[in-house]
């Protein structure tokens, strides 16, 4: 096992741990630029600790932070230990706690408790292997082309051009001892059965490596969501005629948009496809998620809380007989 690299605080300015192995891992990374502060979501495994690592090694000014959710015995002594690699490579390091009750849908609520006290622009230590995972869990739920591009490569995630075994490598080589989450072999969430029952399973059909692929599937998809979504810009969401004037995709995203709004999820295909049958005029109304309710008038689209809508709708015709016979 090698001597840890040497390394200094990360300053503004300061010379990066100078190491050929890290130097080409970041060659693969997209990191900030040096001096720039950045907050990592640091757990203690390896994926993590690497991220510490490079992001450090990238010059970055970086606050490495633990978030212990208190699911299993002795996850807070964890923040010991990611404080001691803070230190050691020159970072600050801050330790969050969150509650999060055992109950249905834990892995997602687990999630976002995490995110929440990471902080919106925080970087985590994903990698392609993750990017694969999620391209299929995505698929796996039914996601669009948005879901299906996954992770994009840039300073929140600045690790998706490695695998897993390079995290690993890295933390090997600069003898770090990163901890095992048991909870990672739990067969109750779905990512660990697409890590250690579907990924093989696809691999061996294909008989290959089915990751890179995915993680390139993941990349041409993220140009298409980006195409879709500048020719939805230019749509005025609320004006019925533009969207049933639209290419379908382009108004499902144009929809999709202005009933997202600033919320953390977009409504489903079959909600948004409800608003574009009132956009053309073969509902007069619908509901949406959120209690919400969109309805047309004038050759405006309107949303609203249902309360406010009573009384509000159109008198019967023939929009109401297409609504009925659909």
């Amino acid at each position: 096992m090698s001597e840890p690299l040497p390394h200094s605080p990360a300053e503004p300015g300061a010379a990066p741990p100078t190491d050929a192995r890290v130097a080409g891992l970041l060659e693969r990374c997209t990191f900030p630029g040096p001096g720039t502060a950045l907050t990592c979501g640091v757990s203690g495994g390896a994926d993590s600790l690497a991220l510490l690592v490079l992001a450090v090694a990238a010059g970055c000014r970086v606050t490495a932070v633990h978030v212990d959710h208190g699911l299993r015995a002795g996850s807070a002594g964890e923040a010991d230990l990611v404080a001691v690699a803070a230190r050691s490579f020159g970072a600050d390091f801050r330790a969050e706690r969150v509650t999060v009750a055992e109950g249905p849908n834990l892995e997602d609520r687990a999630r976002r408790a995490r995110h929440a006290a990471l902080g919106p622009d925080a970087a985590t230590g994903h990698t392609a292997d993750d990017q694969a995972e999620t391209v299929l869990a995505n698929l796996l739920r039914g996601a669009g082309v948005h879901g299906l591009a996954a992770m994009r490569a840039g300073p929140r995630h600045p690790l998706l051009g490695l695998r897993r075994a390079d995290t690993e490598a890295v933390c090997d080589h600069l003898g770090l001892a990163p901890v095992r989450d048991p909870s990672n072999d739990d067969p109750r969430f779905v990512r660990n059965r697409i890590r250690h029952e579907l990924l093989p399973l696809c691999a061996a059909i294909a008989g290959r490596d089915v990751v890179p692929v995915l993680a390139r599937q993941a990349g041409l998809l993220a140009g298409d969501a980006d195409l879709l979504d500048a020719l939805a810009s230019v749509i005025d969401p609320e004006d019925a005629g533009a969207l049933a004037a639209a290419p379908e995709a382009a108004a499902r995203r144009s929809i999709r948009g202005w009933l997202t709004g600033a919320g953390d999820h977009p409504p489903p295909l079959d909600a948004v496809d409800r608003v574009l049958e009132v956009a053309r005029g073969a509902r007069r109304a619908t509901e949406v998620p959120g209690g919400r309710r969109v309805r047309r008038s004038g050759g405006r689209l309107s949303v609203a809380p249902p309360a406010a809508a009573v009384g509000s709708v159109d008198p019967p015709g023939p929009v109401q007989s297409l609504r009925d016979h659909r």
